[in-house]
């Protein structure tokens, strides 16, 4: 860049071309005046030459002739050079008009520069200072620089320099324009332009205004930008911190400050010195874990229970942005999931059967570990995995036809011979169930596969040993005379057979009992993850209503279809394992007609049905609890298959029994389908689009509950007309139970419970936080324990104030909920109320209650009985 600018004096050179124009005719003026002295000394040499060869009387006539010649050589040098003079003169009055004309044209070029705003400065070809204004000399006034004409660009740049006249350069990208910045606080734009003749024009505009103004439309749009940015970033419900390359905190919000338990910072501090305050890490891009690797996000688990999410971001242009999050409740719904999760994989790891889910795309998404292993899979390596990829086109090639009936939604069994891991063949039975979503498109399929080697082998043996025992009476028919003895060791023989059948036949339904046995155990483990995602989402229903109503309702409903699920093959397994024993007893049947009409006639609305009931004051003698599931389930299936009309319930009396009745207007069922509607698996067509076809259980569990308690159960059906159940009931003669008070609403139960002091002990910690949070949202003062030293901690010794206690039967160290509330009453002056909640549905644990005063609830927990079983303690304890 050129930081010259010259301003020219009234004695500085004119203008290049009157300069050169004013040399030449100097030049010519010159050469023609020595020309004219060297004519005059050749003029005085021939003169003198004559003169003195002029005495020589024989030269008169040759000097003279030289004479003549030489005189005529003069007057025409002397024409010529009188000529010369002549030219001269007119050259000199040219010139000086010339002279004239440059000098005005000089003085106008030196008033126009002046005139200029800008400074001005102009280099020749060998880059030397020709001209400058007033402006470019005021630049150096205050320095002891000297700048003038001939003084070059490359002296003035270091001049500028080491003079300190320029304090900030900016270049363009061009290189045509430069900004300067000097010791003045001014601002100049330099242009350079080259001339004609290979100089330089430099000119400096001075744009002070324009970059003041420039600067201050800036700093006001960045900070408006940066005060939008502020209340964007403060209505974030993340914590926000940026952070400068130099590692300065330079914004941040409130929830920032909250969420690490920052007072108010000031601005300008260095972030690990705000972080050094707090309990949380410090993180920032370049944090590294313990072996190393770059960490970008942590977790960070504080006092309480809470947990934020800590994540850090590098920018581009330096410096990082740090984002911190409060995850604490996915953080506990993930936990639940999780521990569900676990309880299903273990329960599913350790049934003997081979148990997977395929995709529609026959891809696995769940395989237990007993599959794995029969596969010879290592573990969790088939999920994800094609069924071709993982068996083979062949294997896949005999499952083809049965894969495809079931994506057409039918459940399919069919047995088929594989090799195990002893290479030894086997009969599996293979059962694919579909899974249908609301809509009825089929999103899976169920795979249970089952080991049915043994039973085909002693079918078979029973059938070859019948074939071989009937060809030996024929055989040894003709012979019964003669081989009388024979014969009867032949039938020892036979009676031995026998008896080995026999005794291999009660194997396998031993066998067959071990398995209903454990599914019916594993119910407590089974339930218990369950009710605590129960207990939290009936907590956010009524803690947050409106806000993810429709998230939270549909977990609710998933949790409830699940719970209906597995309480259905828990309860068949229990059935199977002789586990529930009937709790025999006389009851009005009126009281239950009339609370399952209840119940059921919502139902039937919201399919658009109508549901009447006729009311009875008969007696019966019958297990109210499973005879209430069994009309449960025979009101379920009138509703489920009856796509319009009504269901009417009812009882006839009999001689001796009563037989209560559901009719229905449905599809009605084929009169050689009869038989089989109380099998296991089998279900009718689904008749609306959203409903699910269920498992073909319900009639299944009628039928054996029917049978435990020794009712017969009749049944009618016209195929498109209707269908008719009817359970007989033997009648009893005696007075039954008081009849209960009406529930109340919903609202008188919460001001019930409102303010009362609630001590909850499970060894569960899941239950224990769901419990909380869902009695909490009531109103109450809620004590939660995992053991009864840890309760005792917390009350004083069981000596605090108390209300009501809520303990699960089941505890650690071979402990239960009866002696937990008999040891925690032993210490009080006045005994607790206690609600013992348990998966044990035996009727020995019903009648130990009963009689030690308490309350009995079964897993999973409905809030509704909750309450309302909480109302009646309390109601009962001030009484």
């Amino acid at each position: 860049m050129a930081y010259t600018s010259t301003r020219p004096s009234p004695g500085s050179p004119s203008a290049a071309p009157v300069g050169m124009a004013a040399a030449d005719q100097q030049a010519r003026i010159e050469q023609l005046e020595r020309e004219n002295h060297k004519l005059r000394r050749i003029n005085a040499a021939l003169i003198e030459r004559v003169e003195s060869r002029s005495a020589l009387p024989h030269d008169a006539y040759a000097a003279f002739q030289y004479s003549v010649e030489l005189a005529e050589q003069v007057r025409e040098r002397t024409d010529a050079l009188n000529q010369a003079m002549a030219e001269l003169k007119a050259s000199n009055r040219l010139l000086s008009e010339a002279r004239l004309r440059a000098e005005t044209a000089h003085q106008h070029l030196i008033d126009a520069i002046e005139s200029i705003s800008d400074a001005f400065v102009l280099f020749d070809r060998d880059q030397r200072i020709v001209l400058f204004n007033s402006r470019f000399k005021s630049f150096w006034a205050k320095s002891r620089a000297r700048i003038g004409a001939g003084t070059r660009l490359a002296e003035i740049r270091r001049l500028a320099s080491s003079t300190g006249l320029i304090v900030e350069e900016h270049r363009s990208s061009g290189d045509e324009h430069s900004l300067y910045r000097l010791h003045n606080g001014r601002w100049m734009q330099v242009s350079e332009r080259p001339t004609s003749e290979g100089g330089l024009v430099i000119l400096y505009t001075d744009i002070t205004e324009v970059k003041v103004s420039e600067t201050m439309r800036r700093e006001q749009a960045l900070a408006q930008k940066s005060s939008l940015l502020q209340r964007a970033v403060d209505n974030l419900s993340q914590g926000v911190a940026m952070v400068s390359a130099d590692g300065v905190l330079e914004l941040w919000n409130h929830r920032f400050l909250q969420l690490c338990g920052l007072a108010p910072i000031a601005g300008n501090r260095q972030f690990a010195e705000v972080m050094a305050d707090s309990a949380l890490p410090l993180l920032t891009p370049e944090s590294r874990d313990a072996e190393g690797r770059r960490l970008f996000q942590v977790e960070q688990h504080l006092y309480g229970g809470q947990v934020l999410e800590i994540r850090t971001h590098a920018l581009p242009t330096g410096g990082f942005v740090n984002t911190f999050t409060d995850i604490t409740e996915r953080y506990r719904h993930a936990e639940t999931l999780r521990k569900s999760e676990e309880w299903i994989r273990l329960i599913t790891d350790h049934v003997p059967a081979l148990i997977a889910y395929l995709s529609a795309d026959l891809v696995y998404e769940f395989t237990n570990k007993v599959y794995e292993e029969w596969y010879h899979w290592p573990r969790g390596t088939m999920l994800g995995r094609n069924l071709h990829e993982a068996h083979g086109e062949e294997h896949c090639r005999r499952l083809q036809p049965y894969l495809e009936r079931a994506l057409d939604g039918e459940s399919v069994s069919f047995e088929v011979v594989e090799t195990n891991l002893a290479a030894q063949e086997r009969c599996m039975l293979r059962s694919y169930v579909p899974n249908r979503q609301e809509d009825g498109a089929v999103v899976g399929i169920f795979v249970l596969i089952r080991d049915i080697t043994e039973r085909r082998r002693t079918a078979e043996a029973l059938h070859q040993a019948y074939q071989n025992l009937e060809q030996r009476v024929r055989e040894r028919t003709a012979e019964l005379t003669a081989l009388n003895g024979q014969l009867i060791r032949e039938i020892d023989e036979r009676t031995q057979v026998e008896a080995r059948l026999r005794e291999a036949k009660r194997e396998a339904e031993q066998a067959n009992l071990s398995k209903t046995k454990f599914l019916a155990a594993v119910s407590h483990d089974l339930l218990q993850p369950l009710n605590a995602a129960r207990l939290f989402t009936s907590a956010l229903l009524e803690r947050r209503p409106g806000e993810g109503d429709g998230l939270v309702r549909n977990i609710s409903n998933s949790l409830e279809d699940v719970e209906n699920l597995l309480g259905t093959l828990v309860d068949i397994s229990k059935l199977d394992a002789g586990v529930i024993k009937p709790d025999i007893a006389p009851f009005a049947v009126g009281e239950l007609l009339e609370n399952l009409a209840a119940e059921y006639r919502q139902v039937a609305a919201s399919e658009g049905l109508q549901l009447d009931f006729v009311a009875s004051s008969a007696l019966v003698r019958s297990d109210l609890q499973l005879l209430a599931r069994i009309l449960r389930n025979l009101l379920s299936n009138a509703i489920r298959y009856t796509p319009s009309g009504r269901i009417l319930l009812g009882c006839r009396r009999r001689r001796q029994s009563l037989s209560i009745e559901v009719w229905d207007t449905g599809v009605g069922i084929a009169e050689d389908k009869l038989g089989e509607i109380f099998q296991e698996f089998k279900r009718g067509d689904v008749q609306r689009s959203h409903q699910d076809r269920g498992l073909g259980l319900g009639l299944a569990i009628v039928d054996k509950i029917a049978r435990m308690l020794g009712h017969r159960i009749h049944v009618g059906s016209v195929p498109g007309k209707g269908s008719r159940f009817a359970i007989e009931v033997p009648r009893a003669s005696r007075a039954p139970r008081t009849r209960a008070a009406p529930p109340d609403s919903a609202d008188n139960l919460l001001e019930r419970l409102r303010g009362s002091r609630v001590w909850v002990l499970d060894n569960d910690a899941a239950i224990c936080a769901g419990m909380r949070t869902l009695l909490e949202g009531w109103g109450c003062r809620v004590v939660t324990a995992l053991s009864e030293e840890d309760l005792a901690r917390q009350v004083d010794n069981f000596h605090a104030e108390a209300d009501l206690l809520i303990v699960d039967y089941h505890l650690d160290d071979d402990r239960n909920g009866i002696d937990a509330v008999a040891a925690i009453n032993a210490r009080r002056g006045t005994p607790l109320p206690a609600l013992m909640i348990t998966a044990n549905y035996s009727n020995e644990l019903k009648q130990q209650v009963r009689e030690l005063g308490h309350t009995l609830m079964h897993k999973p927990v409905r809030p509704m009985k909750l309450k309302t079983a909480m109302c009646h303690l309390l109601e009962r304890d001030v009484r």
